[in-house]
């Protein structure tokens, strides 16, 4: 698409917007002080039989939970465009790409290292490319090599003390103007679609975790660790079921609640019914997204 003028290297700026959405970020110019936290809780029944039958055919290229949240947040951005907004220097803006970045930790102990991993994704992507790409990542970030990011701080680190509140001015200039180096950004994990955490790796819960400032980043996902939950049915009854938290952190400015609400539930529907992964992020097939309809199959 052909750049204009006010348009962003990574986002186009939007002109034809509902004017709460124009004014709230010249009267809320902080990310940090619009964050809405939701907590969805997913059951994991299907979830798991499909990996289970996934991974007993295809032991080269093994999926597990995180592969498939990430793909499903993948393709909750890419099937609901307004939660690939993002506001800087008071203005909104679509951005270019559906992206999603994660931390990667090199050893499991206290003194472990940790590496930084974003994925460009394309609509024609589906669960197994994702799968794919996560895995390259997690191999790189886990050898001896730097990711770009990591790099980056390691030069503004020998930095002489004197200078570096002039370099962070001048950073934070760049930043807000869509003006930071495109070697940086496209590594930095705040310029992502999302952000997403896999606390349950750790045996911790799907805490809240703050947006930022700094970047682009609107969406903040967290995944808390699985265990057994009672689920109520209709008649009454409880059944303990296999369940994850997901914590959720959403810039409020750049949608409604009703349209955050719609998005959640496709992200729920997509992981309850894990065969529309296999299908490319962009395609619609199997769900209901037309105004008014339920998330749901078709």
């Amino acid at each position: 698409m052909r750049r204009k003028f006010g348009d962003r290297r990574d986002g186009r700026r939007l002109k034809k917007i509902h004017s709460m959405h124009y004014v709230m970020p010249i009267m809320y110019p902080n990310r940090c002080d619009n964050e809405a936290f939701i907590t969805e809780r997913i059951d994991l029944t299907n979830l798991n039989r499909y990996l289970e039958n996934k991974n007993s055919t295809d032991t080269q290229q093994s999926c597990n939970l995180f592969h498939a949240v990430v793909t499903a947040v993948l393709k909750t951005i890419t099937l609901r465009p307004k939660m690939n907004r993002f506001i800087a220097n008071q203005t909104m803006y679509q951005r270019n790409e559906v992206s999603a970045a994660f931390t990667v930790k090199k050893d499991f102990s206290d003194n472990g290292g940790e590496a930084l991993s974003f994925i460009h994704s394309k609509g024609t992507d589906n669960i197994n490319s994702v799968c794919e790409e996560i895995r390259h990542q997690i191999s790189f970030c886990r050898s001896d090599k730097k990711d770009s990011a990591t790099a980056s701080m390691d030069v503004v680190q020998k930095i002489p003390r004197i200078l570096i509140k002039a370099v962070g001015i001048c950073a934070r200039f760049l930043d807000r103007h869509g003006l930071m180096p495109a070697s940086i950004a496209d590594s930095d994990p705040f310029y992502a679609s999302a952000v997403i955490a896999n606390l349950g790796s750790i045996d911790l819960h799907a805490v809240y975790h703050h947006l930022t400032n700094w970047g682009t980043c609107s969406v903040f996902c967290v995944i808390g660790k699985q265990k057994k939950r009672p689920f109520f049915s209709e008649d009454g009854s409880i059944e303990m079921r296999d369940s994850v938290d997901l914590g959720l952190t959403i810039d409020e400015r750049i949608a409604d609640g009703y349209y955050y609400s719609r998005s959640i539930k496709l992200l729920r529907h997509l992981l309850e019914n894990p065969e529309l992964l296999e299908l490319p992020l962009e395609e619609t097939s199997g769900i209901d997204l037309s105004e008014g309809g339920k998330i749901q199959p078709l």
